[in-house]
């Protein structure tokens, strides 16, 4: 029997709900893996937590000028409801498209193969060198099927009703959070007797970078800078999907309170968690190593076997064990990010639809209250991306298209106070004029660097031009 539609949304979402809902999607993968490459990029223990520390600044100030918009307009669609009023419908559109085409959908299939990726440690059959066939230059693996498997299971646990993900997300989240502490307390704790950490710190700010396969060189001035950019695009990506709880209000109890709370408490505390993680495995590891060393302390943070750093941390404490213990929390972690993402994602098809700016079938609800179409739309492409290319380059299409919006959005704030200046606003960005302005700069700076960096350019580059696109898509979709 098919869904019928249902008129409207249901308001089943409170502000903890909400909160969990940021921290949720915040936390996967990324803060157990990059701080390998990052530490290789700039070669010392005082930029890698200097790194961290101005991202979780540039979050939270991000989240907090989010508030105003959040306040101003609690509907379905969130940011893409911002960059409507602020700008038209070409540029909520570009966004839209960009966000179906890579940002949402490609950060759901890279947290589906980190997911895989870590279960492969309890089943090796999971692990990407079991190739099933090709499809043209792709192989499909065992593990991309799985990870697939893991899209397609959340997507229809979502379709059940806002109550089966909210459940969900509550529960894994909790049990992350509680981990992460862990993690950081046990590291902690072992640093205070090892003395590993103020080893680290003695020559805090000697920055070098080192190659893959060993040998370093010594970085200051612009090359510092390019490199704590390049480096910043693995933190912020751990920072990302803050704003996912924006297009969800539809659903939220007095989103015009709660979504600014949210923000600013969700993105507060896992950047907060972030930092101190980083001091964990810094009290744990040394930060330099090398890659043909014969155990973990030889490795150090640079050269962590796969880059996995808690896992090499871990396994100084809880020995052979560890690989297990951070495998579990790793699948816990990246499950219940990809519901966070799954859950939220689909709001935003649906307020397109609305529009007449996506597949119409995307504006319906169904008897269950949610835009079941809009789910299964999202989860097919997400699909296809598992099998595009690697975390890494997944990584870099995300998290460069997310930067440029996280701008454009930011700079609405200007815009809206200049064309509607009597509306609205519970609450107003903190630190206006100044903090919006830091954080654009702040954020085209890196994105200038990522540009210009041979390492970094391919791929930001791409997400450049899935961007730009959707305005030829929007034209077309117009004329039609």
């Amino acid at each position: 029997m098919p869904d019928s539609p249902s008129p409207e949304f249901k308001q089943s979402m409170g502000a903890l709900d909400a909160t969990m809902l940021v921290s949720g999607a915040m936390i996967g993968s990324g803060i157990f893996i990059v701080s390998a490459d990052m530490a290789r990029n700039v070669g010392s223990a005082g930029w890698l937590l200097a790194i961290w520390v101005l991202t979780g600044i540039v979050t939270v100030a991000a989240a907090l000028s989010y508030g105003e918009l959040a306040g101003m307009m609690p509907k379905a669609g969130g940011q893409y409801i911002y960059i409507q009023k602020a700008y038209g419908t070409l540029t909520s559109f570009v966004y839209g498209w960009t966000v179906f085409m890579v940002i949402q959908t490609g950060t759901i299939a890279a947290v589906a193969v980190a997911f895989i990726k870590y279960a492969g440690v309890f089943f090796p059959v999971l692990n990407p060198e079991n190739v099933l066939f090709k499809l043209g230059p792709a192989p499909v693996s065992v593990g991309s099927m799985f990870a697939m498997a893991s899209i397609v299971l959340l997507t229809y646990i979502n379709t059940r009703g806002i109550q089966s993900g909210k459940l969900i997300q509550n529960v894994f989240t909790v049990a992350k959070l509680a981990a992460l502490f862990g993690l950081i307390a046990i590291g902690i704790g072992y640093g205070f007797k090892s003395g590993m950490l103020s080893q680290n710190f003695a020559d805090a700010w000697s920055s070098t970078k080192s190659g893959a396969s060993g040998g370093s060189v010594s970085l200051g001035g612009m090359a510092l800078l390019m490199a704590v950019g390049v480096s910043m695009i693995g933190s912020l990506f751990s920072a990302d999907a803050w704003n996912n709880v924006t297009f969800i209000a539809a659903e939220i109890k007095n989103p015009k309170r709660n979504i600014p709370l949210s923000l600013f408490l969700g993105t507060l505390i896992v950047t907060t968690l972030y930092i101190l993680a980083n001091v964990a495995y810094l009290s744990i590891l040394p930060l330099k190593g090398s890659p043909t060393g014969v155990d973990v302390l030889a490795r150090g943070i640079q050269y962590a076997e796969y880059d996995r750093v808690a896992s090499a941390a871990m396994s100084l404490i809880f020995n052979d064990s560890a690989a297990f213990i951070m495998a579990a929390l790793i699948m816990v972690s990246t499950f219940g990010c990809n519901n966070g993402l799954i859950l939220a994602g689909a709001r935003l098809y649906y307020a397109m639809a609305q529009d007449g700016l996506f597949f119409k079938q995307a504006a319906q609800l169904n008897k269950n209250a949610v835009p079941a179409k809009a789910l299964w739309l999202q989860c097919f492409w997400a699909c296809l991306l598992c099998l595009s290319g690697t975390y890494g380059q997944l990584l870099n299409y995300c998290t460069f298209g997310s930067l440029i919006f996280y701008m454009v959005t930011i700079g609405g704030i200007f815009v809206l106070r200049r064309t509607q200046p009597n509306a609205d606003r519970p609450y107003k960005a903190f630190g206006y004029p100044l903090v919006p302005v830091l954080y654009i700069v702040t954020t085209l700076a890196i994105c200038l660097i990522l540009l210009i960096d041979p390492k970094t350019r391919f791929d930001s580059g791409m997400g450049l031009l899935i961007t730009a696109v959707g305005i030829p898509v929007y034209f077309l979709s117009k004329k039609k």
